[in-house]
């Protein structure tokens, strides 16, 4: 069984040598699919933590009559953590939103100038609450409208519903385009694997027919020509690994620019899943390449 196995590959790569810029395309052309599943992957990766960025950032305001007393305030506060859906409630003065708002438009003098001129403090005390969850947050703006209180004054639920919409609408105009790309690069990879172990049985035809008269079984002539296609998908899966990693390195620092405050590590995400990644995409590429092969065979060395 090691001799066979020995010759097997043998004969594969004398496959390959022989049609060796036949070859160099269909690597090429592997990789440029799996380039494009990994891209479409990473687009994935980034819009989910965008989306979770957003959600994270979901604000619930109360605003609160300026005549409400510091007791009255601090029991609706009270009572609004109770709810199962609230993780933290930070209650703003008066006084502290204006010190904020202040350094907000500290650059901008007509504000201060009008601030000046009022003579007081227009600016409500706020209750600001912050959702356990991402995933409950419309649960828990529907129970805000519906509490009655005297002293709310006006409720801001900005849920950033809009640009999370935006976000998944952008992310699946990606996943379609991508995916016609990586539909097209199957099919060529299927055509190019195909006409490579085709060019290779005409090159062998003799040996073939060599084979059978001296009565090579079945699979000992087939094998080679599947060798042949196992070792483009593994070549082709090493090359992208090569190339990726770089490309993913260039990336990140942009990533942490655009999504400063939130731990978005492609780079590590990749690190992390390379088996699980990696090896599920030289799976698909050699069932692609064996398909192919085998298609070819049958058709061509008439065994």
């Amino acid at each position: 069984m090691f001799t066979a196995l020995i010759r097997i590959l043998k004969l594969s790569f004398q496959d390959i040598g022989r049609n060796i810029w036949l070859s160099i395309v269909t690597i090429i052309i592997l990789i440029l699919a799996l380039f494009s599943i990994n891209s479409l992957f990473t687009v994935q990766i980034i819009s989910q933590n965008a989306i979770e960025a957003v959600k994270s950032k979901v604000d619930i305001n109360l605003y609160l009559e300026n005549n409400a007393s510091e007791n009255e305030i601090l029991k609706l506060k009270a009572q609004i953590e109770k709810m199962p859906e609230v993780k933290e409630v930070r209650y703003i003065s008066q006084q502290e939103a204006l010190s904020s708002f202040r350094q907000q438009n500290e650059e901008n003098p007509e504000i201060i100038q009008a601030l000046r001129e009022l003579g007081k403090n227009p600016l409500s005390p706020s209750l600001i609450i912050l959702p356990e969850s991402a995933d409950n947050t419309d649960i828990l703006i529907a129970n805000l409208k519906a509490y009655q209180s005297d002293i709310i004054e006006s409720r801001d639920f900005n849920d950033n519903a809009v640009i999370l919409e935006k976000i998944n609408n952008i992310t699946d105009s990606v996943n379609q385009v991508g995916m016609i790309i990586i539909l097209i690069f199957i099919l060529t990879s299927l055509l190019v694997v195909y006409n490579s172990i085709r060019v290779a049985i005409y090159t062998h035809r003799r040996e073939i027919n060599i084979m059978r008269l001296v009565g090579a079984s079945t699979n000992f002539i087939y094998m080679p020509f599947i060798a042949s296609a196992l070792i483009y998908s593994l070549v082709s899966v090493i090359v992208i690994i090569a190339l990726f990693y770089p490309f993913l390195t260039i990336l990140q620092p942009y990533l942490e620019v655009f999504f400063m405050g939130y731990n978005v590590d492609i780079l590590s995400y990749f690190t992390t899943h390379f088996w699980t990644i990696f090896g599920v995409e030289f799976l698909i590429v050699a069932i692609i390449n064996i398909l192919a092969s085998l298609i070819a065979v049958k058709r061509y060395a008439k065994v």
